[in-house]
């Protein structure tokens, strides 16, 4: 990295790193939406249904995940940024090292749980038996995936996020590929599904692992001392994305149990499908996030404190201008979007009405979440927790349980967009008071 480029050209440099961690992030959430379609299409809205109950699950490794990982590489940046090589190293394999032994221990905590949230949930019938089914196998490609994630970040820390983002090309194709054999062609119902997920998983592991074998220069696999200095810093400075996380895994929770409570199976498919649109535009976030994160966490370990918060300002107005086409895009192509999934009327006009509602938090969310990983970046934990406590708990689980106890589905889909408008302007004022400089 150059801060003299980063300087001159902050825009640039940001798109240089976020586009191929867009795309990255773009790619992995296609292969939900195309899981979902198969889904939809071979097995039924039950099925559709099953997956979402399970969102939390998925959540609840991307935080332990996120958690190390990000905690991790922000470190290893700070220490790349200062000229540390042998530090910036050690960082990299004992991340890596904690996040596979971590992602291991959720997954065999998970499945140990698998019965008490059905029953928690009301899940019967069908909908239990899809759940069971799916994610069974899934525990498995969601072990790969956070292990998966977390190379990702440091092979975009390498100066090489173009990689990455080929292996999720390569993942997104062999995934595509394989629910169409499993689903439309063998009729593996929605086990195939989730065996096409897994193998796709492998696949990049596989890819990934032949970048840090062959092609990376800073980050080399080998031995290392571990630390628990490191892993102390490295866990409190990824909190915050860990509460974030784990707090949109409560908040999918608390809607499931809402929902199949007031509205039913029905109004669960409805949100499913409505949440593929959030899920895509979240990643482009956190793609965003990822790619600027590494320039952040330079600038201010090179004592650019001013440069990093510009690249703060300059990707917030990116990811507003994105929430706002996706909004107007997907306004106009909701009828034709619902179709692809259902053919339920009933369902299709949820989706279609429920859409344009819960799409107004895109003008808020991407800002809130770019401030957070900003915060986390320069080792601003608290603050970041703040922000993500707020947006994924507290205020989100208050206008769960509250806006449908008076509005029914109508107040299923306010609770982000309320969530979301109070969030930024706690966001803010922690820019301002923490950071001294303008939003």
């Amino acid at each position: 990295m150059d801060l003299e480029r980063i300087r001159n050209n902050t825009a640039g440099m940001i798109l240089q790193y976020s586009i191929p961690a867009i795309i990255a992030m773009v790619l992995t959430s296609l292969i939900t939406v195309v899981d979902g379609y198969f889904i939809g299409n071979y097995v039924g809205e039950q099925g559709i249904a099953a997956v979402n109950l399970g969102l939390p699950v998925i959540y609840l490794f991307l935080s332990v995940g996120l958690m190390v990982s990000v905690g991790g590489v922000a470190i290893a940046g700070m220490a790349l940024g200062a000229g540390d090589m042998e530090a910036c190293g050690q960082v990299f394999r004992q991340t890596i090292v904690t996040t596979v032994v971590a992602a291991v221990m959720t997954g065999l905590l998970v499945a140990l749980f698998f019965e008490p949230v059905l029953d928690v949930l009301g899940a019967k019938g069908l909908v239990r038996e899809y759940f069971r089914t799916y994610y069974g196998i899934l525990l498995l490609e969601l072990v790969v995936m956070v292990v998966n994630s977390s190379f990702g970040m440091f092979i975009r820390g390498e100066g090489d996020p173009q990689y990455y983002m080929k292996v999720n090309v390569v993942s997104v194709l062999t995934n595509i590929a394989l629910d169409y054999i499993f689903a439309a062609v063998l009729r593996g119902g929605i086990a195939g599904i989730a065996s096409a997920s897994l193998i796709s998983a492998l696949v990049s592991l596989g890819l990934i692992l032949y970048f840090f074998l062959r092609k990376a220069k800073v980050y080399r696999l080998g031995r290392f001392s571990f630390s628990l200095d490191v892993l102390r810093r490295t866990l409190f400075n990824g909190s915050s994305e860990f509460i974030g996380e784990m707090s949109t895994g409560i908040a999918m929770f608390a809607y499931n149990y809402v929902i199949m409570r007031r509205i039913g199976v029905s109004g669960v498919t409805a949100f499913t499908i409505v949440g593929y649109v959030s899920y895509v535009f979240g990643m482009i976030v956190v793609g965003f996030g990822q790619g600027a994160s590494p320039l952040v966490s330079f600038s201010y370990g090179a004592g650019e404190h001013g440069l990093a918060g510009r690249l703060r300002r300059r990707t917030n107005g990116m990811v507003c201008a994105i929430g706002a086409a996706v909004f107007v895009v997907m306004g106009l192509l909701s009828e034709w979007y619902s179709g692809l999934f259902v053919k339920n009327d009933a369902i299709r006009g949820m989706v279609q009405s429920g859409m344009m509602i819960f799409m107004v938090s895109f003008f808020f969310s991407g800002i809130n979440a770019v401030t957070s990983f900003y915060f986390t970046s320069i080792g601003k934990s608290l603050e970041s927790a703040v922000i993500s406590l707020s947006r994924g708990l507290v205020v989100l689980l208050a206008c769960i349980f509250v806006l449908p106890a008076y509005l029914g589905m109508t107040g299923v889909w306010l609770a982000a967009p309320v969530t979301e408008f109070v969030t930024i302007c706690i966001s803010g004022m922690l820019v301002r008071r923490d950071l001294n400089i303008d939003i």
